[in-house]
């Protein structure tokens, strides 16, 4: 038996009909930017969020840096994000030219840690970009009072949480803008780069849309100075097609999880009673992190590591002079953390015999 990290054709064989209609019409009726198909998709996430506004953009990371210039974010700047996350989140904002300012995470839950922020704010920063990391939701009853209290914007990244919730409210709803990323293998995942900013506000909203296409509303009424990241018409007749099967796959995550829960010896996720994890990854955590790598791998079963180091301590923010020691739990997680299969399609005996290789190592 093999187990791959992530299975993508079992998700397309399962809708393919589907999706293959979708693809011909977007081609047969050669709209391949824009249309209508583009504004169906943004109302039904907006409305499957649970939110007013929804701009499809190119990616993740650009729906990100759209979301801090149009919050008016840049150079002077300082922003806070966690110190363990994809490079997209920090990127983003040196991009813009702002500069990152990391904060350490919680162990156990792995997002950004509450208690660590007032300490790195000052009079430069003005936003902060809790990520809901692995699927889980960071501590946002916590993160929002810090934040109006200091009278910061809150950026939520949701790239890998679709669908999560606290009590019941959906990730993307609690700050004054959120992103998503749909690359392929996210739990929502186009079939190439793809993604969204979601916001209540209308004038946030107005703003990013024009951001992302050439600072215009409509054609040669440029107001501002933009840039192209549109979402491509084939892509979002995708995720249009994908996105009514979300629930099912997302509790299908759920219950692949809950079954590594009850059969796994290792440190497993842990996840707040009024927390809804949607398991974009599933990490376990272990001082033998290598030996259970490269034991999963000697018998085909995908694995990763989700991150193998803290962004402070990438030759990319070297400039900045952390030192080992700055980022304490980050740094041990970094080490220690291992993302194991996780998919809709993923079955129990496959999660047995990957909790049985895990277990006897």
């Amino acid at each position: 038996m093999s187990v791959p990290f992530v299975d993508l054709k079992a998700q397309y064989e399962s809708i393919k009909d589907d999706i293959d209609t979708a693809i011909a019409k977007v081609i047969n009726e050669t709209s391949f930017i824009g249309g209508s198909i583009i504004k169906s998709f943004e109302a039904d996430f907006g409305k499957y969020v649970g939110i007013k506004h929804c701009i499809g953009v190119a990616n993740g990371t650009d729906a990100i840096e759209i979301a801090l210039k149009g919050l008016g974010i840049g150079a002077g700047d300082e922003v806070l994000v966690p110190a363990l996350t994809w490079i997209s989140t920090a990127g983003a904002v040196n991009s813009v030219g702002a500069e990152p300012v990391f904060v350490d995470v919680l162990e156990d839950e792995r997002t950004i840690n509450p208690e660590l922020i007032e300490e790195k704010i000052n009079s430069k920063t003005k936003a902060i970009i809790p990520v809901h990391l692995y699927g889980l939701p960071a501590r946002m009853d916590k993160i929002l009072p810090i934040a109006r209290k200091h009278g910061l914007q809150i950026i939520e990244d949701c790239a890998q949480a679709h669908g999560a919730e606290i009590q019941g409210q959906k990730v993307g709803t609690f700050g004054d803008i959120a992103t998503f990323s749909f690359y392929p293998g996210k739990n929502l995942g186009a079939y190439g780069d793809a993604g969204a900013i979601v916001t209540s506000s209308d004038e946030l909203a107005e703003t990013c849309k024009m951001l992302a296409n050439h600072g215009q509303l409509s054609k040669h009424d440029h107001r501002i100075v933009g840039r192209n990241s549109r979402l491509d018409t084939i892509q979002a007749a995708i995720l249009q097609t994908k996105l009514p099967h979300l629930e099912s796959w997302t509790n299908a995550r759920i219950q692949a999880a809950k079954w590594y829960d009850e059969k796994l010896s290792l440190v497993k996720p842990t996840i707040p009673e009024n927390m809804r994890h949607v398991f974009h990854l599933f990490v376990v955590q272990s001082p033998k992190r290598d030996e259970l790598m490269n034991k999963l791998k000697e018998v085909n079963v995908g694995c990763a590591i989700h991150y193998p180091a803290p962004l402070p301590h990438l030759e990319s923010y070297s400039y900045k002079g952390y030192k080992i020691g700055d980022f304490p739990v980050a740094e041990k997680l970094c080490k220690e953390i291992l993302s194991i299969p996780m998919f809709a399609e993923l079955d129990e005996d496959e999660v047995d015999w990957i909790c049985e290789i895990l277990n006897n190592a």
